[in-house]
């Protein structure tokens, strides 16, 4: 690490070119290419893709996607010929403008049955141009501008559909600058210097900017969800500005010590850049987990996201020292400066001596210092309160709901929510979420009888409103019967899920049992239910691996048995406590409508698995940060108390910093965007949140007390036979050896302190006066 240091300190303009040539071509390569996100979400093998292929087979032609006129009239029917003559204008004002291909309108034949039974509400199925199956919010605005202008009193006209409310939600182009202005006050506030807080910022802006173009450039060659690229730069931002931030604090604490700048750079680059490479790694490997799940929608996003995290790890390691190196000591604020230079001219002898011998710096004295007393005293207690504290916040996680928001989550204002509501009132609480049951028969009349015997035990099920019929597609053993059963209740209702269940389970089978024909119940929200249960069935499995491989890693780095199971610990506490408040928040209802993304309704069956994969990563960031400084001061003195007393005081004020930069961008993102970001950003915002004012600073730091020196105990045949991983530097890389004695400290008068982010007090070390600092071995636990 020192060697990649000092190689892009001296070759600085090198580094910074290739990394504009690298932006510059892939700027270059998306313009030309552009990008193939993809919105499907299908499961190979579950009931309801089967049902999708046989209706592809039977309507080849039907490729784009779709949106929803619909209209009211509060007085008469809406076959009066005003009404007709409104809709059917502004119907053809959209096919002129190019976005919408075809419709359906019910006052043609075709549309028959698309008035409600008082004659007061109907809907225009509108099938949208091919290449504008994804529409642009532009796009949705001019349909609705289209939908309103013929509207007159007594006439409500409102647009809806999948297309338009994905358009609608789309992402602020205001969330990353909002996020990123948050954090530059942060980091000013931190630094005291501007330079200093455009750094992390930079690097940030250039690992997630280079990894979402290389993301556009892969949509090509794999499925990617269209909201991945909005993920990766939620995640990607926090973390590429965390890291630059404990590099640059690491840089600055050197340049306080009197260290030459690319000296500080390489001292900052091989202790905390080892420990960003081993985080960032962390996130990735989290974020691959999801690949074990063999679903192929995640699959995209998991290697999407960790491809974001891994450029802006590379930037952190390459960009940032270039950047440090041009800067020199402006890293420091004016005032720093000043201070330090008064310092120097008083006691440049006695600097000199101290930098020569490496001395033991004492414990940053000031309110961390404090509190790492507080925790030190009281370990028991307060760990208890931590613990209560998550688990009180995990509770509203055992009334979670996977499924898929849709228009009636909306924001009431809304045009999607307004139709919804429209079509639930004139047709039903189901006509929202109808379900497909498609059966593949020959066009013998056996056969069809059989369907007809299937449609009539449909018509007797309970849970569902009505079933309709249509004409069968295709001749042959190929032909294809589509069968539409409408629920009588809501399509986020348990009981629809419950009554996709009984259809595939007891109704289907018993109906055409030795028939030979094969019926598949498929839909919206048919896919919804599978791709909950394939989910959840799989989740056991996700959180073994991921858990797993955290602990290994945990395992090689810190070589101890309970730092590593004690983490895992804490971050299954996060991630329950994480979803509790994303349950509360949503499901519930409490902050949703809030953050204008609607009202309650279910969490998104996905969240989960993603959710803990990025949470197991941020969280293992903290852990390493926080843990490697404690066992680096245990490994040079044998005091478990010092050691984590020394870890808590000198890390903690970084870790809350960083983690207020986080939980800025994270909200940034989820205020106004899509309800699917709004839960990821909302439920990240809690963990992180958690993971390091409660976790981190309380309950991990008091639970290490409580075990003393067991914190490091690992069996010996274990140890010798465990492959050497370490997150602190080693000797080779011209740092003294964290397994030598603390020397003793020279007789030097008095000191400045030698802190930057991290603030403190003086050290005064007088002649012959016994230091605090106990030797290896000393009993400390």
């Amino acid at each position: 690490m020192t060697a990649l240091a000092h190689w892009c300190t001296r070759h600085r303009l090198l580094v910074v070119l290739t990394w504009a040539l690298l932006l510059l071509g892939l700027g270059a390569g998306t313009l030309a290419k552009g990008s193939a996100y993809s919105s499907s979400f299908s499961l190979s093998g579950t009931d309801s893709t089967q049902a999708q292929q046989l209706l592809d087979e039977a309507f080849p032609a039907q490729t784009g996607d779709s949106a929803t006129l619909v209209w009211h009239v509060d007085s008469g029917t809406v076959k009066a010929s005003s009404v007709e003559k409104a809709v059917e204008s502004a119907i053809s004002t959209m096919e002129k403008k190019g976005e919408v291909s075809s419709a359906v309108s019910p006052y043609s034949s075709e549309g028959a049955g698309q008035i409600s039974a008082d004659g007061k509400t109907a809907y225009a199925t509108l099938t949208l141009n091919d290449a504008n199956s994804s529409l642009s919010a532009g796009e949705a605005d001019a349909l609705i501008s289209q939908a309103h202008a013929v509207e007159h009193s007594g006439l409500q006209i409102e647009v809806g559909g999948n297309a338009v409310e994905n358009a609608l939600q789309s992402p602020s182009d205001n969330s990353e600058a909002v996020g990123i202005a948050a954090a530059a006050i942060v980091l000013f506030l931190a630094f005291g210097s501007l330079f200093s807080m455009l750094l992390p910022i930079l690097t940030a802006a250039a690992g997630v900017g280079g990894g979402l173009l290389a993301v556009g450039l892969l949509s090509h060659t794999m499925g990617i969800a269209s909201f991945a690229p909005t993920l990766g730069a939620l995640v990607g931002l926090g973390v590429g500005i965390d890291y630059a931030l404990f590099i640059v604090t690491r840089h600055r604490t050197g340049l306080l010590a009197h260290k030459p700048v690319d000296e500080s750079i390489g001292h900052a680059v091989t202790t905390s850049g080892r420990a960003v490479l081993f985080a960032g790694g962390t996130v990735c490997v989290a974020l691959l987990g999801m690949l074990v799940l063999g679903v192929g929608f995640l699959d995209g996003v998991a290697i999407a996201t960790s491809l974001t995290v891994a450029v802006t790890v590379l930037a952190s390691l390459t960009l940032l020292p270039a950047l440090l190196s041009y800067l020199g000591p402006r890293a420091l604020s004016r005032r720093q400066r000043r201070k330090q230079e008064e310092a120097r001219q008083h006691s440049r002898a006695a600097l000199v001596g101290l930098a020569a011998v490496h001395a033991p710096v004492a414990v940053t004295r000031g309110l961390w210092h404090r509190w790492a007393d507080i925790v030190h005293r009281r370990p028991r207690s307060l760990s208890f309160a931590a613990f209560v504290l998550m688990v009180v916040l995990a509770i509203p996680t055992f009334s979670l709901h996977l499924g898929t928001a849709d228009s009636g989550n909306d924001p009431t204002g809304s045009t999607t929510y307004k139709s919804y509501e429209m079509l639930s009132h004139g047709f039903g609480a189901g006509f929202n979420g109808p379900l497909e049951v498609v059966a593949k028969v020959s066009d013998s009349a056996t056969q069809q009888a059989d369907v007809t015997k299937l449609v009539t035990a449909l018509e007797h099920t309970a849970g569902v409103a009505g079933v309709s019929e249509s004409a069968v597609v295709g001749q042959g053993r190929g032909a294809i019967d589509v069968i539409t059963v409408i629920p009588s209740t809501s399509p986020q209702s348990s009981a629809t899920s419950g009554l996709v269940s009984t259809l595939r389970d007891h109704v289907i089978p018993d109906a055409l049992s030795g028939t030979g024909v094969q019926a598949h119940v498929g839909g919206e929200v048919a896919t919804n239910v599978d791709f909950a249960s394939v989910l959840t069935a799989k989740l056991p499995l996700f959180l073994a691996v991921i858990v797993g491989l955290s602990f290994v890693l945990l395992l090689l780095a810190f070589r101890s048995l309970l730092i590593p199971f004690t983490a895992a610990v804490m971050n299954l506490l996060a991630a329950a406590a994480s979803f509790g408040v994303v349950t509360a928040f949503f499901e519930w209802g409490w902050g949703s409508k809030w953050l204008g993304m609607g009202g309650s309704g279910p969490v998104e069956a996905f969240l989960p698995v993603m959710l803990i994969a990025i949470l197991f990563g941020l969280s293992m960031d903290y852990q390493v940060f926080l843990v490697s400084r404690m066992h680096e001061e245990w490994t040079r003195v044998g005091c478990t108390t010092r050691a984590v007393k020394c870890g808590q005081t000198e890390t903690s004020r970084v870790i809350t910093a960083a983690a207020t930069i986080m939980i800025c961008v994270f909200c940034a993102f989820a205020v106004g965007s899509q309800r699917v970001i709004g839960e990821f950003g909302i439920g990240l915002a809690a963990a992180v949140f958690l993971d390091a004012f409660v976790l981190r600073t309380v309950l991990v730091p008091a639970a290490m007390h409580v075990f003393g020196r067991w914190n490091w105990w690992i069996p010996q045949w274990l140890g010798r036979s465990l492959p050497r991983l370490t997150v602190e530097p080693s000797p080779a890389e011209g740092l003294p050896s964290a397994l030598e004695p603390p020397l003793s400290p020279p007789k030097l008068a008095r000191i400045p302190a030698q802190s930057g982010l991290l603030g403190g007090n003086p050290i005064s070390v007088a002649p012959n006066v016994r230091t605090n600092v106990p030797t290896p071995g000393a009993n400390g636990a």
